[in-house]
């Protein structure tokens, strides 16, 4: 890269390092961005850069393919209904082990290596996140379907998080949560994702996916969304599919106090900074207002 490139883009990232200073942002971590070794290098280093120049990321992983690794090895086969995992206690407490023990410590260890200060945690912690049992629908049945211990969010306490922010810790979420009924729970990360930047009235909601971020019906990637387009493009039938449920995501956490929420490509390497510091990004935005 010549010395004017260079320049340039460091000249493009000032007006976004000094708006978002101080400023909180959360960031679904998964897909390809979690397996890739290249990837999870530089997905971390942008955690470290943000942290680095005054703002307060904060992570929220999955580990599907983790925790589908782990249950093979133990012989246990994998059911999923609607793309959920059918968790009984034991593969829960597979779920803990690989969410809540390797795959957390893993990313806060590279942090670290990258020279970011971190704290792994899971919504049972600090009673971060209290879960209630999510009750699915099948079609054309509309036949109740009893997925074990996948849980939805009930409620959101960020009084942990607030205090790992004071001390300029960078918390790294595994999305289980805790029942009334003293159960654990499994939880979508995105849906996790998007209550914590509710509840922290954040700055950005960027969701990590495996594809461009939210394509129309002719493959072309759409980028400055407003709540009210989006709401259109899903009830004519763009937006589908296995989509539907991140930009659900996106969408709830516009209409409830997050300024902005990304739905970006986890497989190009620096999406996160992409995304944050340059004018063009690298996904889909939505805002509220447009």
């Amino acid at each position: 890269m010549k010395s004017h490139t260079i320049a340039d883009v460091l000249t493009e990232s000032l007006p976004y390092i000094q708006k978002f200073k101080g400023k909180t942002i959360v960031i679904k971590y998964g897909g390809n961005a979690m397996v890739d070794e290249d990837l999870k290098s530089s997905f971390a280093r942008d955690i470290v850069l943000m942290k680095s120049v005054g703002m307060n990321p904060i992570v929220v992983h999955g580990g599907g393919p983790q925790i589908g690794k782990t249950l093979e090895k133990l012989g246990k086969n994998s059911e999923f209904v609607d793309g959920m995992r059918v968790t009984d206690s034991e593969t829960m407490d597979v779920v803990e082990m690989v969410l809540g023990g390797l795959v957390n410590k893993e990313i806060v260890n590279l942090i670290h290596q990258h020279g970011g200060n971190s704290i792994g945690l899971t919504g049972k912690d600090g009673r971060l996140i209290t879960a209630k049992k999510l009750k699915t629908k099948v079609e054309p049945t509309s036949e109740i379907i009893d997925l074990g211990h996948v849980g939805q969010v009930d409620q959101i306490d960020v009084s942990v998080i607030n205090l790992l922010l004071q001390g300029d810790f960078i918390p790294v979420i595994a999305p289980i949560g805790v029942g009334k009924d003293g159960f654990s729970y499994n939880i979508n990360a995105d849906l996790v994702a998007g209550a914590i930047a509710e509840a922290l009235n954040a700055e950005k909601l960027i969701l990590l996916t495996n594809t461009a971020g939210l394509l129309d019906d002719d493959g072309v990637l759409m980028t400055g969304m407003s709540s009210k387009t989006v709401k259109k493009l899903i009830d004519d039938g763009t937006i589908h599919g296995g989509m539907l449920p991140k930009i659900g995501c996106a969408l709830s956490a516009v209409e409830n106090g997050v300024e902005t929420s990304h739905i970006i490509d986890g497989r190009v390497s620096h999406a996160v900074l992409l995304e944050v510091f340059t004018d063009s990004g690298v996904g889909t935005l939505v805002t509220k207002n447009g």
